[in-house]
């Protein structure tokens, strides 16, 4: 395991083709389907198929990309977080997601704020930058608890529909 960062109850590491059993459960779980959308992952195999060419690419291509997170203790892969390059956006946004029985209990607001840290801090992103649906009030309650304001909104290219978009204003001040 390829390890990322740890903060005192989680362990954020490089995604592998072995998680692809999670990564099913993840990218259909109902919080994903409604608020990212879905892509498409129905079997394993499919999810092994979306590791290599979205996640381990983006390592390779990028220096970073979606890291899962997992639980310290048991090493358990509970969600995602990390740092998306999209053609859209002038500079990497964060993006998260966490399987949904590990709602509620501060997990992705830890591993959030340490990867924000690791962005500005170690890949020297600047500034970083967020985007939600207007109906994903939970992300937008989290981009704000971690000190992003809100920017406007974007329309990507063949979207039905608006993004509020936020900056960080930690890393952009630097």
């Amino acid at each position: 395991m390829k390890e990322v960062l740890k903060t005192e109850r989680l362990l954020v590491a490089e995604a592998v083709v072995e998680d692809a059993k999670f990564f099913k459960s993840l990218l259909n779980s109902p919080t994903w389907l409604k608020f990212i959308g879905d892509r498409g992952v129905k079997t394993e195999r499919q999810a092994v198929a979306y590791i290599t060419s979205n996640l381990i690419r983006s390592y390779k291509e990028n220096g970073y990309g979606l890291y899962k997170i997992c639980l310290k203790q048991s090493l358990e892969p509970i969600g995602v977080c990390g740092f998306l390059k999209r053609t859209y956006l002038e500079s990497p946004d964060i993006g998260f997601a966490l399987l949904p029985q590990f709602e509620g209990q501060g997990f992705m607001y830890e591993a959030s704020k340490a990867m924000i840290h690791y962005g500005v801090n170690h890949l020297k992103i600047n500034p970083i930058l967020g985007i939600t649906t207007s109906e994903n009030q939970r992300s937008q309650r989290l981009l704000e608890k971690l000190g992003f304001n809100g920017s406007g909104t974007i329309k990507p290219a063949g979207s039905r529909e608006e993004l509020l978009l936020y900056t960080n204003k930690k890393s952009h001040s630097k």
